[in-house]
């Protein structure tokens, strides 16, 4: 199992510095630097939150805020299990393009955040603001690796947790 995850790792590493290696247009960047806190705390929350403060929307705001809880508690669990090192610091000379929120790399809270409110909500809409919706997580995920905060199995894992996490949001509060 060892060597499987040493090949991940390598890839991992190739695939961040082809991104490095790449120029984007300025506005990509903005983008993804004040995209990628559609993922954090402070506005995953205040979704669920105010989705639950509104009658109508009671059971998708618990549901999401309960999906939140339940996919951070795990990523935050299995980062301290893995203590896999950020970018910045497996890779020589790697500077990373975004505030570094903790020391531990796997998975990405922001991908599993983004997925567990999107893949809560998504559900419940017409489906071309559903799949906005979703897109806006997977936004936040490539956020994540473009800012050279993650690495691309980190925000995978990450966006399986939220999956899960949404799905267990979902069996505690029915709709």
């Amino acid at each position: 199992m060892g060597a499987i995850f040493q090949q991940v790792g390598q890839l991992d590493q190739a695939w961040m510095r082809g991104l490095a290696a790449r120029r984007v247009p300025d506005w990509l960047d903005r983008a993804f630097r004040h995209g990628t806190h559609l993922g954090g705390a402070t506005f995953t929350i205040l979704v669920g939150m105010v989705l639950a403060l509104v009658p109508e929307t009671r059971a998708i705001g618990v549901a999401a805020l309960v999906a939140n809880t339940v996919s951070h508690l795990a990523a935050q669990w299995i980062k301290r299990r893995f203590s896999r090192r950020r970018p910045h610091l497996a890779l020589e000379a790697f500077i990373p393009l975004a505030a570094i929120p903790d020391e531990y790399s796997f998975p990405s809270g922001h991908a599993c955040a983004a997925m567990a409110v999107g893949a809560t909500i998504a559900p419940t809409l017409p489906l071309l603001p559903g799949i906005g919706v979703l897109v806006l997580a997977f936004f936040v995920g490539a956020s994540r690796v473009y800012l050279r905060v993650h690495f691309v199995t980190d925000v995978i894992v990450g966006f399986l947790l939220g999956a899960l996490g949404a799905w267990v949001g979902w069996m505690v509060v029915p709709g």
